[in-house]
């Protein structure tokens, strides 16, 4: 498999200034690819494209019609961030935008409304706890998998038949190859953590500068990773 993947791909290449998460071939070809592999049950998480979709798994059900979402935000275009982003330099900026279209910057949550209700990638950007943060994301979804309240808690309901497919909280990191932001059992934040009471946005540009600097890291672990499975498949549950 390891040919046909590519983590160095800037997908806004072929998006035209469009969302590459829609507009993206390869990107939707390159989830194909890596994600259609034994879940911790053994049934293959066979993915395939429909017409109406972007990719499904058991497409009879809405719960498993699964999109593609950017989780490395650079906050570039943030109106409320300006003041601060405009004090980084461009190239700085430039790589973090760069990162976040390659494939390691992107993952697959259920993407069709059920019942009217957001979906997950609407309520973490709408979410002023979340602010569309990857790492505040996951840490819902742990709470979520311990049954703990969270910001992103009723949407992650809807469609919790999709996250029982990987049984524990550990076996969805796994598979998803996010162990890098989930080290040991816990999530790495990109910045300071106190139970959602604190601003998801970073408050200056020091700030900023670490939330930066770990999520470039974050994507370029996690490319690496994909790269190895891909050389080297292995069992979605494996010992990190």
């Amino acid at each position: 498999m390891n040919h046909l993947i590519d983590t160095t791909f800037d997908h806004r290449i072929e998006a035209g200034g469009r969302d590459i998460d829609k507009y993206s071939p390869t990107l939707k070809k390159h989830h194909q690819l890596l994600w259609s592999k034994p879940l911790p049950s053994g049934e293959m998480f066979d993915l395939k494209p429909m017409s109406n979709r972007y990719l499904v798994f058991r497409p009879d059900e809405l719960v498993f019609s699964l999109s593609s979402d950017q989780i490395s935000n650079s906050m570039r275009t943030t109106e409320r961030m300006k003041h601060i982003t405009s004090q980084v330099s461009e190239a700085e900026l430039d790589e973090f935008q760069y990162l976040g279209a390659t494939l390691g910057g992107t993952i697959l949550f259920p993407g069709k409304q059920i019942n009217r209700k957001i979906t997950i990638n609407v309520a973490r950007g709408w979410s002023k706890q979340i602010e569309d943060r990857i790492d505040l994301t996951l840490e819902c979804i742990r709470l979520q998998y311990e049954g703990h309240p969270n910001p992103l808690g009723a949407t992650l309901a809807i469609y919790w038949k999709f996250f029982e497919l990987f049984e524990t909280f550990d076996q969805y990191v796994n598979f998803f190859l996010l162990q890098d932001l989930v080290p040991d059992g816990r999530v790495k934040f990109f910045l300071p953590f106190d139970d959602f009471k604190r601003p998801a946005l970073p408050v200056d540009v020091d700030e900023y500068r670490e939330y930066m600097d770990n999520g470039k890291a974050f994507v370029r672990e996690r490319g690496r990773r994909m790269n190895q499975w891909a050389r080297k498949p292995v069992p979605c549950h494996e010992e990190k």
